[in-house]
C-alpha cells in the first residue's frame, strides 16, 4: 500500500460523496490527521469534508468528542469502545452526515500482548445510523501501518455509502 494507492480511494471517496450529496468528517488518533490529509488533497473535497478531529491524547478525545474518563480508564484508548465514542462525538460537533474514527497502535512502541503494535480499531457512522466497527492488525513499520489505517478508513467510509 502506497500514498498514490490511498489517493486513489480518496478520489472514489469524493466520487460517491459528491454523487450521494454526503459530508465527512474524520476523528483521529494514531493517524493523526492522515485521513484527512488524503481526503483534502482531492480538489473539490470542500464539497464533502467539513472537519476533522486529531485527537492524539486522551485529554482530548474527552475535550473535543466527548469520550467518557470511565470507557478511557476500563477499555483503554485502543478499543471499540473508544472508537464508538470517537465517532459519535465527531457526528455530534460536525455537520457531517457521516464519520470515521480511528485509534491504534502504529508502533513501534506502545503495543503489548493483548493490544499488539499493528492494531487498530475503526468506526463508521451514518447520522441517525448505527455504529459499524471494526478491528484491524496491520503489519508493517510505523509509516506501513499509517498508511494501511488511512486506506481502511477511507475504504470503510465508500463502503458505508453503499
Amino acid at each position: 500500500m502506497t500514498e498514490d494507492d490511498v489517493t486513489e480511494i480518496a478520489r472514489r471517496l469524493g466520487r460517491v460523496y459528491k454523487r450521494r450529496k454526503l459530508v465527512v468528517a474524520t476523528a483521529e488518533s494514531c493517524t493523526a490527521g492522515g485521513v484527512s490529509a488524503a481526503i483534502t488533497r482531492i480538489a473539490g473535497s470542500a464539497k464533502w469534508f467539513d472537519r476533522g478531529f486529531v485527537t492524539y491524547t486522551n485529554q482530548a478525545k474527552k475535550d473535543m468528542l466527548g469520550v467518557r474518563q470511565r470507557t478511557l480508564r476500563m477499555r483503554g484508548a485502543v478499543s471499540e469502545q473508544v472508537a464508538h465514542e470517537m465517532v459519535k462525538g465527531a457526528i455530534a460537533n460536525s455537520d457531517a452526515d457521516v464519520a470515521v474514527a480511528v485509534t491504534g497502535i502504529a508502533g513501534p512502541t506502545g503495543g503489548s500482548k493483548s493490544k499488539p503494535v499493528g492494531l487498530v480499531w475503526f468506526a463508521w457512522l451514518a447520522r441517525d445510523g448505527e455504529v459499524q466497527a471494526r478491528a484491524f492488525r496491520f503489519k508493517g513499520d510505523r509509516v506501513q501501518v499509517r498508511i494501511q489505517s488511512v486506506a481502511a478508513a477511507l475504504q470503510g467510509l465508500i463502503d458505508l455509502a453503499g
